[in-house]
């Protein structure tokens, strides 16, 4: 399932960044919004990229200054990722693609291969990451054809773990050696923290 015109890509920046004090997507890492670098990241693999965002924000802003197709929320459904992932699939399916490869904007130092591996070893359906802290869900790849599955997960409001919804979908777990690597940004200090990282790993 690898190749450009396969597998479309989502950034999910929907979040309200209640920690952080202010749009984490907006955030400046290593001389780009944080936001930049995930569209980056899919942009080196997927032929069409589109960001999860919430209506009026600076994440919307700055997804169309990237170009990037915004998607909000459907009327309804429950907050988080999972209402993201939802409005992606149905976005990928009017691209004609057969998978959505997903990650949030807050992960700056994902490994290079994530995608390629997630595709490789998706095998037609979904996979997700894995390292030794358990599950990261938010980096996977979703099938197209899973959009009734997700539709159904958040009928009536109901937002279950999206780690859970990846589950019954059969994903296959890909393992990643480095948890460091799928560190995210929560706060302020997170960010000078993986600033630090990046820098010393140079």
């Amino acid at each position: 399932m690898s190749g450009p015109c396969s597998v479309a890509g989502l950034v999910l920046a929907g979040g309200r960044s209640v920690r952080f004090g202010g749009e984490k997507a907006v955030a400046v890492f290593d001389g780009l919004p944080l936001l930049e670098w995930a569209a980056l990241r899919l942009r080196s693999i997927c032929e069409f990229v589109a960001a999860n965002v919430r209506p009026g924000t600076e994440a919307e802003a700055a997804a169309r200054r990237l170009g990037l197709p915004v998607l909000y929320d459907e009327a309804g459904d429950a907050l988080g990722p999972l209402a993201g992932v939802k409005v992606g699939l149905m976005w990928a399916e009017e691209q004609g693609v057969r998978a959505l490869a997903v990650t949030p904007c807050d992960a700056p130092l994902l490994p290079d291969d994530l995608y390629a591996r997630l595709m490789d070893r998706a095998g037609g359906g979904a996979a997700m990451a894995e390292t030794t802290d358990g599950l990261e869900p938010l980096c996977a790849l979703w099938p197209v054809s899973a959009l009734p599955s997700v539709r159904e997960a958040l009928a009536g409001g109901a937002h279950p773990p999206t780690w859970r919804v990846l589950e019954r979908l059969g994903a296959r777990k890909v393992f990643f050696e480095s948890r460091e690597a799928f560190a995210n940004v929560n706060t302020r200090d997170d960010l000078a923290a993986l600033e630090g990282r990046r820098s010393r790993a140079r």
